[in-house]
């Protein structure tokens, strides 16, 4: 793939843009505590990594376990505060961004802007949450996550690609999450030219029965439809877990 994007699940995407790939909030295990992956794991071209961008310190977000599994990612990008939880196990340099500040990975330019999440950790770690706008030959909005706010109409203008999240990761949705209609909302803002919906579809509750995981599903064909409702110029690009999309 030399210019695209690869969904690998849940909020995980791996960006490839002018020779620079880029994976966001990994979380790359079978099993989280009481999660469990709907479906195979697959790890290939994770490998050579520019930067890692880390969007709030939620344990689905920020997982220590699957950035053990990167070593080899040249550096982190995090929210300001957040280090203290990865520098005394990972070797990578590490980045720490306000909303608004930038760092350059390679040819890109990569800009943490403003989310509407809580972001906090046990211990007391608390952090803000970000999204982030990566800029080259392609402008790639990555939502992390975040609820509905008006300035989402302000933060990305004339983007490309927008990697949005459209649920959580289980049958209730949880504070602080855009729902399918609220996330095409989202899009009706933001205008990109693509949008792509991400953390859906990839992580449930073990104690939920196999005859009550319908919503793993749902959330996908609600948000096509609110979105050809509520921003018809927009193509809605849907990826199964593990899929591709060339830019």
């Amino acid at each position: 793939m030399a210019n695209g994007v690869r969904w690998v699940g849940h909020s995980t995407v791996l960006v490839e843009l002018d020779g620079v790939r880029l994976l966001t909030d990994p979380l790359l295990r079978e099993r989280v505590v009481m999660l469990r992956r709907s479906e195979p794991l697959d790890l290939e071209s994770l490998e050579d990594l520019d930067a890692v961008l880390i969007s709030h310190v939620h344990y689905d977000h920020l997982d220590l376990g699957s950035l053990r599994k990167l070593q080899g990612a040249k550096a982190l990008v995090m929210p300001r505060g957040a280090a203290s939880l990865v520098r005394r196990r990972l070797s990578a340099p590490v980045h720490e961004l306000g909303a608004g500040e930038t760092v350059e990975i390679g040819s890109l330019t990569v800009q943490a802007v403003p989310a509407e999440h809580d972001s906090s950790r046990l211990l007391g770690k608390k952090t803000e949450a970000l999204g982030y706008v990566v800029s080259g030959s392609k402008r790639l909005y990555f939502l992390g996550d975040t609820d509905l706010f008006p300035a989402l109409a302000e933060v990305a203008p004339d983007t490309d690609v927008a990697l949005v999240p459209i649920w959580g990761w289980g049958p209730s949705l949880g504070t602080g999450h855009l729902d399918p209609r609220r996330a095409a909302e989202a899009v009706a803002l933001i205008r990109p030219r693509v949008a792509v919906p991400i953390h859906w579809g990839t992580y449930y509750p073990v104690t939920v029965r196999k005859s009550a995981r319908e919503f793993l599903r749902k959330p996908v064909a609600e948000f096509a439809e609110a979105a050809a409702e509520l921003a018809p110029a927009v193509e809605v690009r849907v990826l199964p877990v593990g899929g591709s999309l060339e830019l």
